[in-house]
């Protein structure tokens, strides 16, 4: 490579770099430097000329040039010689200096290179920066930024040249005037003293070891007086910034007693400007250094300056901290780094500063104080450690505080104090207790929100915040363990710590596992010496009660569940098996639903089934009665939480069925009695829960108890007698009346079976019915639903059937009265579905109701029914309809229980039959007319009468009325518009019926006359026609003949010129088809569909395909987009889509649901309704066919063989599409159709429709799939076809060359491989143009079928096609980059099928590895692989390969022209140095140099990189 190539390529870069992309330009920057990585010296040297010869050029791209430089320095600084540094040197010397106004990124670059050089050049840098140093002179900004960089940079280098460099600077530091200058000072001299002190620290690899930091000593101080006593005074913020910056690290330079003198000012120096700073990190970084230098020298002043430092740094911490601010969150942590070095130095005094104001009331002070004791706690632990007491003491205030923020803080300081032993110390349970009080916390609200300006998010909320800590502190801890355990325990059972039942579980849980590790001795809990814990059973009825809602509280009912398993040894030693099986299946159980999907009765049944098994496994009467001692002193406990409640009841009624004294029992059923809350409906419900439970053991102690309680005088309505009951109103004693009446209900409906029967009358209803006098609404339910649940009980008794239910009339009674009470228009209570499905229960009880008592039920059932709207229009309507449909299912059980029980047959069919035959025929007419008259009587018996009596008389004498069938029609249809009866309907399809089987044909003209859309009674009429088969076939005849009558559509004339005439639909055959449909969505049409199911279905195809694109009539258009009438079919009646809708309904209805349940699912149906979707639908209709329906094909095709000559193009298309679609299947094979199909398809390969012809290309192909045995025996007519197909008409584009294409990669595969090599090369020559095609589809075609061509020669690739496949490789590999996916897939095929004929195994599995469908591509590595292995095995192809990549550099894509430089790129870079004389490296240069002013930044970027590669060959 000679340097002039270098020079040029470098020149080519330098002039791109003023891109205005700066991704371009840094892709200019990126190429310059990989041609300064090969050529390092002569890239720079280049780089430096070209700014000398632009002297003009802007200092924005002068500055990227020397960025380029510094890189290039970076990693090949150790290349250069002396000379080449020297020269560079100075270049960046002058640019850094140019000017001495301050250009920042053109003179920061320029520093780079000098930094960049000073790395291997120190010396020579250093001494021209000194020569930069003239003595009485200010030196220029960027020097002192450069001398800066430099001593980070390279300290062991710069830190010898330290004293000469301060030397030249500090006799001129007053004469800076400037801020900036000044600015700069300070930051020259930070760094010269971080740079000193790295120096110092690492003396054992300084290149001078015997420098001592008295060498800088006087220096600094000198510097250090005139920063301090002077520019510290400045007004200008940014310069006492800069000096504080400097001072932190000068501090430790200077003598030590000289800080010690200068402490007394420095440090109120520097907290002075705490008030004139907003932004004060750097104040606190700095003041951090002062301090631990002072510290260092064991300074004393530092002793009297403690308490205003203290106050200056407290005032910092108490600054509320903005997430979205980096320095003030900075701030912060420098503040506490200088806590931590008073903490080290002075604990007793900062102590005695911080505690007291723990005791403020200022939210900002209790926060920022607690903060710092919560770093001294963690960062200062040795000097705190005997301070733990007085810490602790501090906290009682800030215990009480209820602002969030004092929250937050306290419990970050209790989790510091938990790790370092504080909690141990007496007062530390007081410090737990609070954890657990923010747990208990609401989740969703706390004591105190937020403002409107801060951020307060859900996680770090208190609560959230002290659940993190509860648990981190159990379970990370290991100190803490002996503490918590079993302390937390005395948490479960208050009401008040309800909210933190889940991680105080979770946090017990983990405990209670790591004291059964350490043994069983250390795991039992000694109640005796710990008295405040709850006892086992509290803690089981607790864990269990709080189970019943397991998704609140964040799951707490798993955790109570985990707790419960883990605790069993302390509850009972028997239960840890059961448990150990149980627990997980409950688990498992919430594991699979979600608190949406949980069924909470079933839960809760899984819950006591639990509790059950647990007290037969105790067995245990003591255990079990104290058990349920503790559970009813729990209930007060559950006031606020009704379902809990309720479960409690329900528990406490197992704990007693469970327990063997009788006493204990009735005690404790008293109690319950006395003390329930009864307005509370859920505690009512739950206690007779209770009871019902109870009463499964302890039947005659439940009953007695109870009627115990309702000889009280609190059901006389006197007080006084009863202290309990002394002071309840009247509505309270029915509250008690009602709950007591559940409570029996419940004991008939749970009690055992053999013995409720006996006391359902004696004890149970006797207590009932004596209230059914009541009004009380809510009293008035208790009693139907309590004999609802008595008569469900003896119903599901064994000895039902001999029972003799003597209250049964009186009960039926007293629900007749409860229902007709209820207001008739509206249902605001279940009272009358409760009280009809007593009744239904009641009717299948013995003695069995006589005549009126059944006709009385029906009637005052219906009427109390039949007057309420179906959708209830209040508030509640979901709850209200849902309340109507289950009161209209109750009616229905109970009139299914009364018809079982007796069933009659009535009629009057006799009587009308004798009056018709002797009735004369001028009278018949009269009398239908009469009787049509009467259809619209409001009295439902007199209309349904005279159906019976009109459908009577047409069949006995309909034959007469012939002439009269177009006007009863007409009555007919008016009537069934006028009538409401739902019995009139089918009674006037019966006569349509009648009359058709008399009169066919005129009744199908009558009804063929009904105006569009058809409205849904005359539907019905034509669907009446369809239930005798021999019927609907002379009527499904007769509209196929109307249908195709007349033309399909007429052509409108156009108002423009130039535009296609509109195509508007004629009535009749739209008529004809809307008729169609009604008769065959009759079931009772199939057996004649499926008789005309060939005619049928060519018929309806071909109607389908000549409605495609026709309009309604503009009368019909005006009726669609005004909407139908409620009355109005709800069909479409657009042509097209009334057509398709009527083919799949005969297709449904003869028996291919597959075919249309095939086309529902592909969206055929949709595709034949529209014009661009049409051809598809029908492809999709013929495979269907052939896939589902193969047997009727032979005749369907007969059908069809005529319509080749069709006038109408769109049928002869449809009928191509379909005909084409047979031959993609193997029924044509099947059913010997072969021959047939490809003399049809033949038959059409000349038509004047371009579409025709294309289907017909498709279809040949298609044999490649349906008969692929065959394709041999017809290959050279196939292949004729279709190489015929490529030269189809004058179109460049084609679409019937798109389809041979398409159709000769489908059969390249099968036909004999002499078939196909005499026109192998003509075919590739032929599609080679379309893989630059414009139309998508053409290049993917065309790709593919070379690829399939290619896969074709595997093995047997001759040398005249192995060129074309060459001559393809550049085309396919840069199209991998086209924009459509579908050609970059088609690529990937290609490729991978042309690596074999290229015997490259390398290549050819770099495009298998790559190219796998669907892996995703990374383009740049495959197009390098790839050019790797193209110039390994294929030197000789560069030249070729880069011609064609020229090409495409002028592709009118994108992302293809952009792919072109890069191939190129890849090519050069694995080119060899022989392979150089194939390559016009001039011409290369300059088409890549025309690339780098493309409008494409993209292509501008790739051309750059390019060229960065071209360094290899220059």
């Amino acid at each position: 490579m000679t340097e002039s190539s270098v020079k040029k390529l470098a020149f080519t870069l330098l002039d791109a770099i003023t891109d205005k992309d700066p991704l371009v330009q840094e892709q200019v920057c990126s190429a310059l430097c990989s041609v300064g990585e090969v050529r390092p010296v002569e890239t720079l040297r280049a780089c430096e000329e070209y700014l000398r010869q632009h002297d003009k050029l802007a200092h924005p791209y002068r500055a990227a040039v020397l960025r380029a430089m510094e890189r290039v320095l970076s990693s090949c600084a150790s290349e250069l010689d002396k000379d080449t540094a020297s020269t560079i040197i100075l270049l960046a010397s002058s640019e850094m200096t140019k000017t001495k106004d301050l250009v920042w990124d053109w003179q920061q670059a320029a520093s780079g290179v000098l930094v960049a050089v000073g790395r291997q050049f120190i010396s020579k840098v250093m001494e021209e920066l000194l020569r930069r140093l003239h003595p009485g002179t200010l030196p220029h900004c960027a020097v002192l930024h450069t001398l800066a960089s430099l001593a980070v940079a390279n300290a062991f280098g710069v830190v010898p040249f330290l004293p000469s460099v301060l030397s030249s600077l500090l006799p001129v530091l007053g004469m800076a005037k400037q801020d900036t200058v000044r600015v700069a000072f300070c930051s020259a001299l930070q760094h010269f003293s971080e740079g000193a002190l790295e120096y110092l620290a690492n003396l054992d690899r300084a290149p001078d070891p015997t420098v001592r930091k008295d060498a800088f000593a006087t220096d600094i101080f000198s510097a250090y007086d005139v920063l301090f006593h002077q520019w510290l005074q400045s007004r200008e913020a940014k310069l006492r910034l800069a000096v504080v910056e400097a001072l932190g690290p000068m501090s430790h330079l200077l003598p030590s007693e000289r800080l010690e003198e200068q402490l007394p000012k420095l440090l109120p120096g520097i907290l002075a400007l705490y008030k004139k700073h907003a932004e004060t990190f750097y104040l606190s970084k700095s003041l951090g250094q002062i301090l631990e230098a002072a510290v260092s020298v064991g300074s004393r002043t530092l002793e009297t300056q403690l308490d205003a430092l203290l106050a200056a740094l407290h005032s910092q911490i108490c600054v509320p901290v903005e997430s979205s601010s980096p320095l003030v969150m900075s701030n912060q942590k420098e503040v506490l780094r200088c806590f931590t070095v008073l903490a080290c130095s002075s604990p007793d005094r900062l102590l005695a500063f911080l505690l007291p104001r723990l005791d403020t009331s200022n939210e900002r002070t209790r926060v920022g104080t607690l903060q710092v004791v919560r770093h001294v706690i963690n960062s200062a632990a040795a000097q705190m450690e005997d301070k733990k007491p007085f810490i602790l003491s501090s906290m009682r205030l800030p215990l009480l505080d209820t602002n969030s923020k004092v929250k937050r803080a306290v419990v970050q300081v209790i989790s510091a104090m938990a790790h370092h032993g504080y909690l141990e110390q007496p007062g530390g349970e007081a410090m737990i207790e609070y954890i657990v009080q923010q747990c208990a916390l609401p989740p969703e609200q706390e004591p105190e929100k937020p403002g409107p300006g801060s951020k307060d998010p859900k996680a770090d909320s208190v609560r959230a915040i002290s659940v993190r800590t509860l648990y981190l502190v159990s379970t990370t801890v290991d100190r803490m363990s002996h503490v918590l355990w079993p302390y937390l325990l005395q948490f479960l059972t208050p009401v008040r710590f309800t909210g933190a039942l889940t991680p105080l579980c979770r946090s017990l849980v983990h405990l209670a596992q790591k004291r059964q590790e350490a043994g069983a001795d250390a795991f039992l809990i000694q109640y005796d010496a710990h008295a405040s814990l709850p006892s086992p059973y509290a803690v089981t009825g607790r864990l269990l009660v709080v189970s019943s809602s397991p998704y609140l509280g964040d799951g707490r009912g798993a955790a109570a569940l985990r707790l419960l398993s883990v605790l069993h040894p302390n509850i009972h030693p028997l239960l840890g098996q059961h448990w150990e099986t149980t627990v997980p299946l409950l688990l498992g159980y919430l594991d699979e639903h979600t608190e949406e999907t949980l069924p909470q009765e079933e839960w809760e049944e899984k819950l006591l089934m639990f509790l059950r098994d647990t007290l037969a496994i105790v067995s245990d009467n003591a255990w079990i009665c104290q058990l349920s001692l503790e559970l009813c002193r729990q209930l007060p406990c559950y006031d606020e939480a009704p379902q809990e409640k309720n479960f409690l009841y329900k528990c406490i009624g197992t704990t007693l069925g469970a327990a063997s004294s009788k006493e204990v029992v009735r005690k404790h059923l008293q109690e319950l009695l006395e003390t329930a809350r009864y307005q509370e409906e859920a505690e009512r419900e739950g206690l007779a829960c209770c009871f019902g439970i109870c009463a499964v053991s302890h039947l005659e102690d439940t009953l007695a108890q109870l009627e115990d309680f309702v000889r009280s005088e609190v059901f006389r309505k006197s007080t006084g007698i009863l202290n309990i009951f002394k002071d309840r109103s009247e509505n309270e004693v029915e509250k008690v009346k009602s709950a007591l009446i559940l409570c029996y209900g419940h004991v008939a409906a749970r009690a055992p079976r053999e013995l409720v029967l006996a006391k359902v009358e004696s004890d149970i209803l006797r207590n009932i019915c004596q209230h059914f006098n009541t009004k009380d609404p809510a009293l008035k339910l208790c009693l139907v639903q309590s004999v609802c649940m008595v008569s469900r009980a003896i119903c599901s008794s064994t000895q039902a059937g001999s029972f003799h239910f003597t209250r049964k009339a009186e009960l039926v009674t007293q629900m007749m009265e409860f229902i007709r009470a209820e207001p008739p228009d509206s249902l605001r209570t279940p009272i009358r579905k409760k009280a009809m499905l007593t009744c239904t229960y009641l009717v299948s009880v013995e003695p069995a109701l006589d005549e009126q008592a059944r006709a009385d039920v029906i009637r005052g059932c219906l009427h109390s029914i039949m007057a309420l709207l179906p959708e209830p229009m209040e508030e509640d309507g979901g709850c209200q309809k849902s309340l109507y449909l289950e009161t209209l299912h109750a009616l229905e059980d109970l009139l299914t229980s009364l018809l079982q029980r007796n069933m009659t047959p009535q009629g009057l069919q006799i009587m009308i039959e004798i009056i018709a035959k002797r009735l004369p025929p001028d009278q018949l007419i009269s009398l239908l007319l009469t009787m049509f008259e009467a259809l619209g009587d409001p009295e439902k018996n007199c209309s349904r009468a005279a159906t019976v009596m009109i459908n009577c008389l047409l069949q006995e004498r309909g034959g007469v009325l012939q002439e009269k069938v177009p006007e009863i029609v007409s009555v007919l249809r008016s009537k069934l518009q006028e009538a409401q009866g739902e019995h009139i309907l089918p009674a006037a399809q019966h006569s349509v019926y009648l009359l058709a089987t008399q009169h066919c044909a005129a009744m199908v003209s009558s009804l063929l006359g009904s105006p569009l859309p058809l409205d849904s009674h005359t539907c019905m009429l034509w669907r009446a026609l369809a239930v005798e088969p021999r019927l609907a076939a002379q009527v499904l005849g007769l509209l196929l003949e109307k249908m195709s009558r007349d033309v399909p559509f007429k052509e409108s004339r156009a108002f423009l010129l130039g535009r296609t005439p509109d195509r508007v639909a004629t009535l009749l055959p739209l008529s004809a088809t809307c008729a169609l449909f009604e008769v065959m969505s009759t079931p009772a049409a199939g057996p004649a569909v499926l008789e005309l199911y060939p005619q049928l279905f060519v018929a309806l195809l071909l109607r389908v395909s000549c409605t495609v694109g026709v309009q309604l009539p503009r009368n019909l258009q005006s009726q669609e987009r005004r909407g139908a009438s409620p009355a109005l079919a709800t069909r479409n009646l657009e042509p097209c889509s009334s057509a398709v809708d009527t083919l799949r309904c005969m297709l449904l209805r003869s028996g291919s649901e597959d075919v249309v349940q095939r086309m529902d699912l592909e969206g055929g149906w949709e595709l034949l309704r529209t014009s661009a979707g049409h051809e598809e639908g029908a492809t999709r209709l013929a495979r269907a066919m052939a896939e589902h329906a193969g047997p009727r094909l032979p005749l369907v095709l007969k059908t069809l063989a005529c319509t080749h000559s069709s006038a109408y193009e769109n049928q002869r298309v449809t009928t191509t599409a379909f005909l084409a679609e047979l031959l993609n299947s193997n029924v044509a094979n099947d059913l010997m159709l072969l021959d047939s199909l490809l003399e049809s398809l033949a038959a059409r390969q000349k038509d004047t429709c371009a579409s025709v012809r294309r289907l017909v290309l498709r279809g040949l192909a298609n044999l490649a799939s349906g008969c692929p045995d065959k394709v041999r025996a017809h290959g050279p007519q196939l292949l004729t076809a279709m190489i015929g197909g490529l030269d189809d008409g004058d179109n460049p584009h084609s679409p019937v060359a798109l389809e041979a294409m398409l159709g000769l990669a489908r059969l390249v595969h099968l036909v004999e491989a002499w078939d196909l090599r005499s026109g192998l090369l003509h075919v590739a020559i032929r599609i080679r143009p379309f893989f630059d095609s414009e139309k998508m589809e053409f290049r993917t075609a065309s790709i593919r079928l070379f690829g399939h061509l290619n896969k074709v020669c595997h093995g047997d690739c001759e040398d005249i096609f192995l060129d074309q496949v060459v001559g393809g490789l550049a085309p396919l590999l840069l199209h991998l980059r086209d924009p459509q996916a579908t050609v970059a897939s088609a690529c990937r095929f290609a490729l991978c099928m042309c690596g074999p004929n290229l015997a490259c195994e390398e290549l050819s599995a770099a495009f298998q590895k790559h190219l796998q469908e669907g892996r995703a591509l990374h383009f740049g590595e495959f197009l390098n692989t790839t050019c790797k292995h193209l110039m390994h095995h294929f030197p000789d192809l560069l030249g070729r390969l880069l011609t064609t990549c020229l090409f495409y550099f002028k592709s009118s894509w994108e992302d293809v022209r952009a792919a072109a430089p890069l191939f190129t790129g890849f090519l050069v870079l694995h080119a060899l140095p022989r392979q150089q004389p194939q390559v016009d490296l001039d011409q290369l240069i300059s088409a890549l140099q025309i690339l780098l002013k493309d409008p494409a930044p993209e292509v501008r970027t790739r051309a750059a990189e390019a060229l960065g590669r071209l360094v290899k060959l220059a």
